[in-house]
């Protein structure tokens, strides 16, 4: 019986040694099991693709000269073409004419919906817009009705990036102007599940974060050594005397090279604004506005404010310049506001 039961401990030992199981196996195991899970899914995503995103689209207003101005004057793009009698919308507005505010569209079919919520189901459910690309097929002219169909074109395999795991999903939209195909728009995002923060040292053991450094070169070295003076200085075309900020080597009015500058008073309104909450960026402590402000001369700058809370930073709010000392090599020209 005693031998017995010895043989029966040594037949499961020696099996044992020969088929040895390792972390290596199991690891192995582990990531082919979740590779066949990830072509399953993948299998159920692209049968969304060649489906509607939107059809028989339509735009809320024709192309039109105020939404041209406004465009032209955010941008700060003076070209002649998109101005007088035979004007014609700058290109890169094609989606503009497309977009629903904020009452959206009637018009969306289900099936983006549906794709969205089953990557959201799988725990992707982060999303970032990553990249658009756009072709032209005929210019647009004030007046033109704009029609549009959307449609799923491609979703792919399940992709690692520095945000996290996720799928790319493209959709097309090929918009029409009284009918005719005007362009091509294609818009890119990420699904995705947001990566972990990695584990860093205690804070007391890292040293500090340095405020981003200005890229300073010989287009903007003038405006810097401004700075350095506490001056901020603003190019002046020596040829049509139009101001222009930022820094530019030659006039986006008449495009002539030559230049002065001209002290700016330091007086200007809160033109626009936004609060930044995420992501963190190492030197900032958000929630924290970033402002655009008009100055009395007339151009305007991005830069931080100061002596007002982020919530309490309005649009018209009256500014005025001040330079701040961000560390020894860094000294920066923001604006104070008050709430008063």
């Amino acid at each position: 019986m005693t031998a017995d039961a010895d043989a029966d401990v040594h037949d499961v030992d020696t099996h044992a040694e020969t088929h040895p199981k390792t972390h290596a196996d199991t690891a192995t195991a582990e990531a082919e099991a979740e590779a066949e899970d990830a072509a399953r899914f993948h299998t159920l995503l692209a049968a969304f693709e060649g489906r509607p995103a939107a059809t028989g689209g339509r735009g809320k207003d024709a192309v039109n000269e105020p939404m041209i101005r406004h465009w032209c004057e955010a941008m700060g793009d003076a070209n002649p073409a998109y101005t007088g009698p035979d004007a014609i919308a700058p290109p890169t507005m094609l989606q503009a004419w497309t977009m629903g505010g904020l009452s959206g569209h009637a018009d969306r079919s289900s099936a983006y919906d549906e794709l969205l919520t089953l990557l959201d189901g799988a725990g992707f459910t982060s999303v970032v817009a990553t990249d658009c690309e756009q072709e032209y097929h005929r210019p647009l002219r004030p007046g033109a009705a704009i029609s549009f169909d959307a449609v799923i074109e491609t979703v792919s395999p399940r992709k690692t990036t520095k945000l996290g795991t996720g799928h790319f999903v493209t959709t097309r939209m090929d918009v029409r102007a009284d009918g005719e195909l005007a362009g091509t728009h294609r818009f890119r995002i990420l699904k995705y599940a947001p990566a972990p923060r990695p584990v860093g040292r205690p804070a007391r053991q890292r040293p500090p974060a340095q405020r981003p450094r200005p890229v300073i070169n010989r287009d903007n070295q003038g405006f810097w050594d401004g700075v350095r003076d506490h001056k901020l200085l603003i190019q002046r075309c020596t040829s049509c005397a139009a101001l222009r900020f930022p820094w530019l080597p030659g006039c986006n009015a008449c495009a002539s090279p030559d230049w002065d500058t001209v002290e700016a008073s330091g007086a200007g309104t809160v033109f626009s604004y936004v609060v930044m909450h995420h992501p963190p960026f190492p030197a900032f402590d958000p929630p924290y506005a970033v402002v655009l402000v008009e100055l009395a001369e007339g151009v305007r700058m991005v830069s931080n404010i100061t002596g007002v809370p982020y919530d309490k930073v309005r649009i018209g709010l009256p500014v005025q310049l001040e330079f701040l000392r961000v560390d020894d090599g860094l000294e920066l020209p923001v604006f104070r506001g008050s709430e008063g």
